[in-house]
């Protein structure tokens, strides 16, 4: 099956790391949810930039928890033109099973479900960074509109959550490294795929997709 996972087992644990970068004077965020996104709370569907520290949000592998801290940052800081390695990506609704259009940061990692993961991890679940679905399925990068503002979503523990999309996001601790410094480190239950390795698994998931659009219509899966 290809397409983002949809409910949880309780057994699943998987993925990842937060990234930005710096770039002589400016910095550009490459991970986090952008604007707009909307993600599963004891609300309903809420806009990300609508929640708050203590909100509870629906987690892949413990249920409602709340939000420890809130990052939020604008994408590209820098005076002249947002540089295209930090451009989201456009994944057209259909191309990976999502319901609706939806932009991913680079290095944001994302759970996928496919039958491609299963028979190289034994697991039909796995966290990847969205960089390695440009070009699968039409998912391409578009440049982003000036002050387009990026939100991170930190838990106690490490979590992925549910995004109204269809998408599950991975959220980092809210521990930050003079924490980790002089505090016992939890071994998170998530780890995140390596970049060549993903775009392995994307490029399996992509010729997966080809073979069922043989067989049945695929118009939703064509990018716009």
């Amino acid at each position: 099956m290809l397409g983002w996972t949809s409910q949880t087992d309780g057994k699943t644990h998987r993925v990842s790391e937060t990234s930005g970068a710096y770039d002589g004077g400016a910095a550009g965020v490459m991970t986090g949810l952008t604007v707009s996104t909307k993600v599963a709370s004891t609300m309903g569907w809420r806009k990300v930039e609508a929640l708050t520290e203590g909100d509870k949000v629906l987690t892949f592998d413990a249920g409602m928890q709340p939000i420890s801290k809130i990052t939020r940052n604008t994408l590209w800081s820098g005076q002249g033109p947002c540089p295209k390695r930090f451009w989201p990506l456009e994944v057209a609704a259909g191309a990976l099973g999502n319901r609706d259009v939806m932009l991913l940061l680079p290095h944001q990692s994302v759970m996928i479900e496919s039958d491609a993961a299963e028979e190289v991890y034994g697991d039909p679940f796995t966290l990847i960074p969205a960089a390695a679905l440009e070009g699968v399925n039409g998912i391409r990068r578009i440049e982003p509109e000036q002050d387009f503002e990026v939100f991170t979503l930190h838990f106690e523990s490490d979590q992925v959550v549910f995004g109204n999309s269809g998408a599950l996001f991975f959220c980092p601790s809210a521990r930050d490294l003079l924490e980790h410094a002089f505090e016992p480190v939890e071994q998170s239950s998530y780890v995140v795929r390596p970049l060549r390795e993903a775009r392995v698994l994307a490029k399996e998931i992509q010729t997966a997709t080809a073979a069922i659009c043989d067989v049945s219509p695929c118009e939703s899966m064509v990018a716009a």
